[in-house]
């Protein structure tokens, strides 16, 4: 979910206070059908992300299910906290939570999450995309609730003004486009690229080592693959400093996070950004209330070596908590959430209350397509067909489950090659040294 930015991924798995939140109650009422009756007059806690789905519709599920719903909405980190801090003492922090697929390794082996398989109905996934990031051990312990991929956002005007007829296909052909875009005094930086010490840097370094030729920055034995110069991770964090460097990226950038990066695109302040998230043309560049770009920027296949490459799955999950107090009302829920005919809801193409005010991608390819085709999917015809046909796993050959700890290192180490305390060399030895294990 993109919030104000569905960036804010923090995964380290922390101990700590809970944040504040805010709640929603639905309203009871309504017919029940038998096989209802075990969760009637059950209340579940929610806790996400995002402001809670409009009222209208929960209290329709009310209705249906007899199930009432209290939505807690807290940030990432905090989520993260409660999640750890829950699963570690083994109480019980609410029925229905964002799940990280980054964290899922972890949450699997220590059994902080049920199982769904046997929670949900067969066949409610089905159309789901991204599910098969929240897979462990053949057991699906989260579900995508929102879709998104890694992909390139520009501002067409911006290249057109400067001369640029074809849109770039190649890495060679985004930087000079680029460098173009900066020489002709369009934006003086041109490039969003976010270089705080969080996850969304991680992120932008691991798209960026697909598009210089890296399936991934592992094997399939775990090992990194990243740490010779003529490896692509290498020369993505290379590229990613000299951007800075070179002035392509603002100096500013060394305190950015995503929404800090987005935000320049949508201030008209930048051109483009090479590692985006598929939903931003619709939620962000396109709405006037936040955007003074609207209609000009445009998703692309990210940039490669040789071509466009494929671009890396980063779905929003959901999941129930292995200490949930009502788990069958809770995976009522979850089903409720990532139905097709919900979605299409959710996502404007039904009643003007019944939308959802968060920025939001459904991850239910038929009603993702469904709303394309009503027109309430930014640059939908590009977008679809990166989802559909262009996309891989964050990880092709799964999660390590050490991944928090590596993340962080390379957060930390790109932050201080972009900063100026460390080199290049010494941040990719910091990051190789953290995949050991």
């Amino acid at each position: 979910m993109r919030a104000s930015s569905r960036l804010f991924r923090s995964i380290a798995l922390v101990l700590g206070a809970a944040a504040v939140t805010t709640e929603l109650s639905g309203c009871s009422g309504g017919s029940q059908s038998p096989a209802h009756e075990k969760i009637r007059g059950e209340t579940i806690t929610v806790v996400m992300p995002a402001p809670p789905p409009p009222k209208k519709l929960l209290d329709r599920f009310t209705a249906q299910t007899g199930v009432t719903v209290k939505w807690n909405n807290v940030d990432f980190d905090s989520i993260t906290t409660k999640v750890a801090a829950g699963g570690a003492a083994r109480t019980y922090f609410g029925d229905v939570t964002y799940f990280n697929f980054l964290n899922g390794p972890q949450y699997a082996k220590l059994k902080w999450f049920l199982p769904l398989d046997t929670l949900l109905d067969p066949g409610v996934t089905k159309d789901t995309l991204g599910k098969s990031a929240f897979t462990y051990d053949k057991k699906l312990y989260g579900v995508p609730w929102d879709a998104s991929v890694g992909v390139t956002t520009l501002n067409k005007s911006m290249f057109a003004k400067a001369g640029i007829t074809s849109l770039p296909t190649t890495m060679d052909d985004y930087t000079a486009d680029l460098v173009k875009i900066k020489r002709a005094g369009i934006v003086k930086y041109p490039l969003s690229m976010p270089f705080s010490a969080a996850e969304g840097l991680t992120v932008y370094w691991i798209q960026t080592t697909v598009a210089f030729g890296g399936a991934s920055i592992f094997d399939k034995h775990g090992k990194e693959q990243f740490s010779s110069p003529s490896s692509p991770g290498y020369k993505a964090a290379q590229w990613m400093i000299s951007a800075l460097k070179t002035g392509l990226v603002s100096p500013g950038a060394v305190n950015d996070g995503d929404s800090q990066a987005q935000g320049l695109q949508a201030q008209g302040l930048s051109a483009s950004s090479l590692v985006d998230y598929a939903g931003n043309v619709s939620s962000l560049y396109d709405d006037p209330k936040q955007s003074k770009v609207v209609g000009q920027v445009v998703y692309l296949p990210v940039p490669g070596a040789h071509g466009p490459v494929r671009s890396i799955n980063l779905s929003d999950g959901i999941g129930v908590p292995a200490f949930a107090k009502h788990p069958a009302a809770a995976a009522k829920f979850v089903s409720w959430l990532i139905d097709g005919k919900n979605q299409i809801k959710f996502g404007g193409a039904g009643a003007s209350d019944e939308v959802w005010s968060a920025q939001y991608l459904p991850s239910n390819y038929p009603a993702l397509t469904t709303l394309n085709a009503k027109g309430k999917v930014g640059d939908g015809a590009v977008l679809l067909n990166i989802l559909k046909n262009h996309s891989q796993p964050y990880f092709p050959y799964g999660t390590p489950e050490w991944y928090p700890a590596f993340s962080h290192a390379v957060q930390t180490s790109l932050h201080a090659a972009a900063t100026g305390t460390m080199t290049v060399p010494d941040a990719i030895k910091a990051m190789a040294a953290a995949a050991t294990h």
